[in-house]
């Protein structure tokens, strides 16, 4: 079973981009900005707020495992991963072994 959840997710992103910068645009149009600053600012606007919902996106989907030695600073990022997996690497987070 494919999980097509990950693929919704960057299309819903550009949308919310795309209205976000199309409402800045409306909002700039009253006062009399040229059309092509206008196209130039929309499509600066789509970019960043892409960028900003992909990382947001990314951050929310990514499990971090942390060494729990105070002054440890081991950690394992993971990214789509099942629930034997996922344990498996906090496991090796628990047990790795510590430099002094």
């Amino acid at each position: 079973m494919k999980d097509t959840r990950h693929r919704a997710l960057p299309a819903g992103a550009v949308a919310v981009s795309a209205a976000l910068a199309v409402a800045i645009g409306v909002r700039l149009s009253g006062y009399g900005v040229p059309p092509a600053l206008l196209l130039a600012c929309c499509l600066s606007c789509v970019a960043t707020f892409s960028s900003l919902l992909f990382r947001v996106i990314g951050a929310w989907s990514t499990t971090t495992h942390r060494c729990t030695r105070a002054g440890c600073d081991f950690r394992v990022s993971l990214t789509r991963t099942d629930s034997a997996e996922n344990r498996r690497w906090q496991e090796i987070a628990a047990q790795h072994p510590h430099r002094y």
